[in-house]
């Protein structure tokens, strides 16, 4: 195995927003590589025709031959395609991910058979809307990209995919599997879920003519409140022990603010504090 981070033929199974940004990525940077996307028909067809695939189908068959497997899909439908690729890929190949939550996906790679190595990703990087036509070429440019290898990883394998990606723009970051699913739970899971509520809040409320009177906060707090259900409904289940206990803390500092709201400066230290590590966020 190499170290140049050039894969010959690489499968993308799901060409929706972060799979469709990465072909376009591999073809501009790796332009002699041959992109294969698993997806439906029509999706493949749009694809190929943007130039963003060599190849597609509906068919995990259609990976053989792959050195470099990526599971761009919701995480159930990724655990699903883990569990068959052993049948359809003889290997070698290095299978990766882009899911949101790491510990499940991590658990089900250890039935692979040897063939094939699995690293964890989660690329930091996405849009309020998903699918195909919303794929950028440069999504992945600047953006952090997590991998998660388990302890038996070998060394050349995440050098590799690590090179691989940096190619591509992004800046690989490694972290564990369980300290990935805590962190994200705060500063991705529960940013979602609570934006989502408050979109709700003020929709179900005010009402269409109520939004029109509204000011730029109320789009700039709620604007990863279009992300699709389909893919959220995944990330949730598979990191609920980490997201309860983060939306119990949040729902407890809400009845505090509640219960300050009418005394003079009282919440005054909770605003100092956010004001604090919001200038630390970069």
């Amino acid at each position: 195995m190499t170290t140049d981070g050039d894969f010959r033929r690489i499968g993308i199974v799901g060409v929706g927003l972060v799979g469709g940004s990465l072909a376009f990525a591999i073809r501009r940077v790796f332009p002699d590589a041959a992109v294969v996307g698993i997806d439906r028909a029509e999706v493949t067809l749009v694809a190929r025709q943007s130039g963003a695939l060599t190849s597609g189908s509906a068919e995990l068959a259609a990976l053989a031959g792959c050195d470099l497997i990526v599971l761009a899909a919701p995480i159930r439908q990724n655990l699903a395609v883990l569990a068959r690729l052993g049948a359809v890929v003889s290997g070698p190949a290095l299978v990766t991910d882009v899911g949101s939550t790491k510990r499940t996906t991590v658990e089900a790679a250890r039935a692979l058979p040897p063939s094939l190595t699995f690293i964890g990703g989660h690329p930091l990087a996405g849009s309020a809307r998903g699918g195909l036509e919303a794929a950028r070429v440069d999504l992945f440019e600047r953006r952090p990209w997590l991998l998660t290898p388990g302890p038996g990883t070998p060394p050349d394998a995440q050098l590799r995919l690590s090179t691989f990606l940096a190619a591509l723009g992004a800046s690989p970051i490694v972290v564990d599997p369980m300290v990935h699913d805590h962190v994200m739970a705060y500063t991705s899971h529960l940013p979602q879920l609570t934006a989502t509520a408050l979109m709700h809040v003020v929709g179900e409320t005010v009402g269409e003519a109520g939004l029109r009177l509204s000011g730029s906060g109320l789009a700039d707090t709620t604007r990863v409140a279009a992300s699709p259900a389909s893919i959220w409904t995944d990330i949730c289940a598979s990191n609920a022990d980490e997201v309860l206990p983060a939306l119990d803390l949040l729902i407890a500092t809400l009845q505090t603010l509640r219960g300050r709201l009418a005394a003079d400066d009282s919440i005054v230290p909770l605003f100092e504090s956010a004001q604090r590590w919001r200038a630390r966020l970069k």
